[in-house]
């Protein structure tokens, strides 16, 4: 197929993908690929890195395999390459939609040697440091395409997703990346407690025009946990003229939460627009090999070699890489030996580490629902969408979501890397069957039955 017909085939599907996945996803993942060439049934994409590749590969490939299909009429493969994207030269500033997501970045050098490093921002948190997995893969791409191009790329960046899986990390990375290539930018790293205090202290003290100009004057202004602000409308005022004036002069917001801004309650809708008009992200909750790869990371910093069994009986008796960290830090005090063996972790850690709880996991409940409705794992977490798969899934959904408690997010990535708000349209259109007594209100009975509960 020549170049004159691969264009306008490609926008066509990235047309009908950007209906079916989030704009955050889209921006990052879709809009810098291209099709390289048709032939033989086999579409060749090119995308910019390899974690691209890997994402594309491993979430939507059956998705861009379908949408081609559906166009040309023909059965398809896809192979996807790594291949840098072709740059418009220009002078002007570049805006969001013009900048691909890997272009090239020139690195401002530091005229001196850097000495000491940011107020409240921890100078081990780097990019460098980060152990990345397909739970955080987007996030941590998006966070150095900011980092490369501050005020330029995506603003602001918002991240959200569950406690202790790296958001704050990323956050700081970003800021320590910015202070290396100029430590003297003005980057202010706050939570969004301390930002409220000091909104109130400066009414208090009538002094406002001193904390005005503390914020807005900044380079990188960074508020983690922005779903705190919620109710408070002298704070989300002043946060909204903040932005404003932020973004008009190129500076870069960087924000976290536990929720997407469309769930933040009581946040005002002017408020709640401005975060959404950057890149809005989602870190799930880190599997289990991806805890392996941090406490084994994490180890080195403490000069300590642990095995990869050790790593994993750490893994699988946390959470979250919060409480990962407190059990590495308490198995490194009250050991002395370099090199811990699982033997020594256990004895080590035989007060602190609990037994598993009893309570149910969540690949207890998508076995149960596949066994009720005897279908595979794999098609339950698929593309397909035969209406038998799709209401099987939706009572996955739906268990999880209000047995489990599992957040939206996490329920996505349970489920083949879904969409929040696909998450929240299932759980919904089940609430619903079940408020009217339908039919499924007895399938979710006997396979939470089935579960012991």
């Amino acid at each position: 197929m020549t170049d004159a017909k691969l264009t306008p085939l490609w926008e066509t599907v990235l047309t009908e993908v950007k209906t079916k996945v989030s704009q955050g996803t889209f921006n990052v993942l879709f809009k810098p690929t291209m099709l390289m060439s048709l032939d033989d049934d086999i579409a060749t994409i090119a995308t910019p890195s390899k974690m691209v590749l890997d994402l594309l590969q491993k979430r939507f490939a059956d998705q861009i395999k379908n949408s081609l299909q559906k166009q040309t009429e023909k059965e398809i493969d896809v192979f996807f390459i790594i291949k840098s994207m072709p740059q418009q030269p220009s002078k002007k500033k570049i805006s969001d939609d013009q900048t691909p997501l890997f272009s090239e970045a020139k690195t401002e050098k530091p005229a001196q040697p850097i000495v000491g490093h940011l107020p409240r921002v921890r100078s081990d948190f780097t990019f460098s440091n980060f152990a990345v997995s397909n739970t955080n893969q987007l996030a941590f791409v998006s966070s150095q395409r900011v980092a490369e191009n501050i005020g330029q790329s995506y603003n602001p960046l918002f991240i959200y997703g569950p406690v202790g899986v790296g958001k704050t990390h990323l956050m700081h990375a970003i800021a320590n990346d910015a202070y290396q290539k100029n430590p003297t930018r003005k980057i202010i790293y706050i939570t969004s407690e301390e930002f409220t205090n000091e909104v109130i202290e400066a009414i208090r003290n009538n002094d406002t025009a001193r904390m005005k100009k503390k914020f807005r004057s900044a380079y990188i202004l960074v508020i983690d946990d922005i779903q705190f602000i919620e109710g408070k409308e002298r704070v989300q005022e002043e946060l909204f003229h903040t932005f404003n004036i932020l973004i008009d002069q190129g500076s870069q917001i960087c924000l976290t939460s536990d929720r997407p801004p469309q769930e933040i309650k009581k946040l005002e809708k002017r408020l709640s627009s401005r975060f959404a008009g950057g890149l809005t992200v989602d870190i799930g909750a880190p599997d289990l090999e991806l805890k392996t790869a941090i406490v084994k990371k994490k180890a080195e910093k403490f000069g300590r070699e642990i095995t990869t069994e050790v790593a994993l009986f750490l893994a699988e008796n946390a959470e979250d890489t919060r409480t990962l960290e407190g059990l590495l830090l308490r198995l490194v005090t009250q050991t002395t030996s370099e090199e811990v063996s699982l033997e020594l972790a256990k004895q080590a850690l035989a007060n602190t580490v609990q037994e598993k709880s009893s309570q149910t996991h969540p690949d207890d409940v998508i076995t149960a629902v596949c066994n009720y409705y005897r279908i595979k794992p794999t098609q339950i977490k698929g593309a397909k969408r035969d209406a038998a798969l799709v209401r099987a899934r939706q009572v996955c959904m739906y268990i999880l979501r209000e047995r489990l408690k599992i957040t939206t997010v996490e329920v996505g990535h349970l489920l083949g890397g879904r969409d929040h708000t696909t998450i929240l349209h299932g759980v919904d259109k089940i609430t619903k069957l079940v408020d009217n007594k339908d039919k499924v209100t007895e399938d979710i009975l006997r396979i939470t039955k089935q579960l012991g509960g």
